[in-house]
């Protein structure tokens, strides 16, 4: 067994479902609502969830939460792309290494995370970005370090129409090709067809902050029944009354097919 295959059991458990919860948020947005100060956020993560996105100088801030028997996993976004800079009004798609798998693993990462974006309107930005992600997959993995691939679309302005459907699902499958052990993407109109034409286990991501707790757990609910293999939700985990209380139903729901009402009564959710 390699190390690679070794992290991704840790990361499942044996074959359970995932919840990873995001903080990485400040790499693009700043300081926002409830990720203000990160070690003191990350101190209100549900020591059951499986992992934790950070940025790479923010892992050696919030290590407290690695570093006990038993921790989620480190899972470390290693590329910056501007296509997270939507406020900015940024659409170009394009990517550069925030720090590389090496540098990474260094700092204590078990599993690293590569975005990709395409159709950017630009094949040579396009081309960019396959390079960028290829290279940085290759040397990850030479190091025994998962993959999870995200594929991001330059525009999110209409989630649920056919068009993001047919970008989410080509992008996923692009990304199994290019050698992802695991995929974060977004909860599409068919998302079993994204799941059907992509042979990785798919987490769904939990994207703009749902009105309610119980809309957010009924995402999570709606992700699992269309095929994903987990979540990763950051607002919807963090940005709450009590994160830790949410936290711990979301792991009923994903890993154990609660009812997302149900476990919102149990933890006292709104």
């Amino acid at each position: 067994m390699t190390g690679r295959e070794m992290r991704m059991k840790r990361l499942f458990n044996g074959d359970e479902n995932v919840v990873i919860v995001a903080a990485d948020h400040g790499e693009f947005d700043g300081p926002i609502p409830g990720m203000i100060d990160l070690p003191e956020t990350t101190r209100k993560i549900h020591p059951g969830v499986d992992g934790v996105l950070l940025s790479p100088g923010m892992l050696a801030h919030c290590a407290h939460v690695f570093a006990g028997k038993g921790a989620p996993l480190a899972v470390v976004r290693i590329n910056w792309a501007t296509t997270y800079c939507f406020h900015w009004g940024y659409t170009q798609g394009a990517t550069v290494p925030a720090a590389t798998p090496r540098e990474a693993v260094g700092r204590g990462a078990d599993i690293v995370l590569i975005s990709l974006t395409l159709r950017t309107g630009s094949e040579a930005q396009d081309a960019r970005n396959i390079e960028i992600f290829c290279r940085m997959a290759e040397e990850a993995h030479g190091l025994g370090l998962p993959v999870i691939g995200e594929y991001f679309p330059t525009k999110i302005d209409a989630p649920q129409s056919d068009a993001f459907h047919d970008e989410i699902k080509s992008g996923c499958r692009i990304l199994a090709e290019l050698g992802a052990d695991m995929i974060k993407t977004f909860h599409t109109v068919r998302f079993r067809e994204v799941v059907d034409g992509c042979p990785l286990p798919i987490f769904g991501l939990g994207a703009e902050k749902a009105e309610t707790q119980v809309d957010a757990l009924a995402l999570a609910a709606r992700e699992m029944a269309d095929g994903a293999r987990g979540v990763v939700f950051g607002r919807n985990a963090i940005q709450v009354p009590d994160p830790v209380a949410f936290q711990k139903a979301l792991c009923e729901v994903v890993k154990r097919g609660v009812d997302p009402a149900t476990a919102a009564v149990e933890f006292g959710l709104r």
